[in-house]
C-alpha cells in the first residue's frame, strides 16, 4: 500500500515531532487535537525545529518552507478521512486511547491503517477496539522523534503482514530505523532500559551511591551519554513508574518490581525535567541532584 497522507492524533511532544518527521519526507501531514492552543504551539514548534535545522545546515531552506505547506492542523477527525495512515499519539492512557479509536473508525476509508504511538500498552487490546485489528499495529517512536532513528513496530495478534511491511517502508523514508516487536509488556527499548533505571533508582535508595555518582559511573564506566537518573528525569518519572507497573503487573515477576524511592518521587509531584525537580533541581542555571 502506497501512503501519501499521513494523520497524526494529538499535538502534544510525540505527536509534534511525528508530524514534522513526516511532513520534512514528504509526507502530506493533518495534525489534530482537541486544543486548538496546543495546535498552534505545535506549528510554532516544529517551524522553530526546522529552522535549527536549517541553521545547522541539516536541512535546506526551500525544504524547510516545502515541509511547512505539508503540515493543516486542526480539531475535526472528518480530514483523517483523507489518511492513508492515521498515527494516534494521545496521552499514555488506555482508556483515552481507546476512545479515540472508537471516535476515529467511522472517518476512515476501508483500507486506512491506524497506528499507535504506545510504549507499553498492549496493540492487541486497543486493535481489538477498531474496526480493522489487521491494519492495526504499535509504531513506538523514540523521544526526541525528529533526533533518534529508532522505530519500534508492534504486532498485535492479527496485524496483517502488509500493515507491518507497508510501515517498514513508511519507516525507511522516515530516516527511522525499523525493528519488529512482538506484543509483550514494554516491547524491546523500554523491557531493558526502565528495569535499568529502576535498578539505579533502587542504588540510590539504598544509599549505595549518590545522584552524581551514579550518572557519572554510567557515563564514564559504560559510555552512556545521559546517567540513568538524569535520563529518568528526561524520560519523566510518571512515564517511568508506569512502565515498570505495566512491566510488573504484565509479567508477575518480582524483579519488575517499581523502586518505593520512585513512587514517592511521582506522588511528590517531582516529575523530572517538565515540572522543574525530580532526580535534579531544574530551577537554577544548571541541574543540581536532590539528593
Amino acid at each position: 500500500m502506497d501512503i501519501t497522507k499521513v494523520g497524526v492524533i494529538g499535538a502534544g511532544q510525540m505527536g509534534t515531532g511525528i508530524a514534522e518527521v513526516c511532513a520534512a519526507a514528504g509526507y502530506d501531514v493533518y495534525l489534530t487535537d482537541v486544543s486548538a492552543e496546543r495546535l498552534q504551539q505545535a506549528q510554532t514548534f516544529i517551524r522553530e525545529n526546522l529552522e535549527r535545522a536549517v541553521e545547522r545546515g541539516k536541512l535546506t531552506t526551500d525544504k524547510l518552507r516545502t515541509a511547512l505547506t505539508h503540515i493543516v492542523v486542526g480539531t475535526g477527525h472528518e480530514p483523517l478521512g483523507e489518511c492513508d495512515l492515521v498515527i494516534e499519539a494521545v496521552t499514555e492512557d488506555e482508556a483515552i486511547k481507546k476512545s479515540v479509536f472508537k471516535q476515529l473508525c467511522p472517518h476512515l476509508k476501508a483500507d486506512a491503517i491506524i497506528a499507535t504511538n504506545t510504549s507499553t500498552i498492549s496493540i492487541t487490546r486497543l486493535a481489538a477496539q477498531t474496526d480493522r485489528p489487521g491494519r492495526f499495529i504499535g509504531t513506538h517512536f523514540m523521544n526526541p522523534v525528529p533526533k533518534m532513528r529508532l522505530l519500534e513496530l508492534i504486532r498485535g495478534i492479527a496485524t496483517e503482514e502488509e500493515t507491518f511491511r507497508t510501515l517498514q517502508g513508511f519507516a525507511v523514508r522516515l530516516g527511522k530505523t525499523p525493528i519488529g516487536a512482538e506484543d509483550f509488556p514494554a516491547f524491546v527499548v523500554h523491557r531493558i532500559l526502565m528495569p535499568m533505571i529502576n535498578e539505579a533508582i533502587y542504588t540510590l535508595y539504598e544509599g549505595v551511591g549518590s545522584v552524581e555518582s551514579i550518572d557519572t559511573a554510567m557515563k564514564l564506566g559504560t559510555h552512556h551519554p545521559m546517567g540513568p537518573l538524569e535520563l529518568a528525569d528526561f524520560i519523566g518519572l510518571d512515564t517511568c513508574l508506569g512502565v515498570m507497573q505495566s512491566l510488573y503487573e504484565g509479567l508477575a515477576d518480582s524483579k519488575y518490581r517499581p523502586c518505593p524511592l520512585l513512587v514517592k518521587y511521582v506522588e511528590a509531584g517531582w516529575l523530572g525535567r517538565r515540572t522543574g525537580r525530580g532526580f535534579y533541581d531544574y530551577s537554577g542555571e544548571k541541574p543540581v541532584p536532590t539528593r
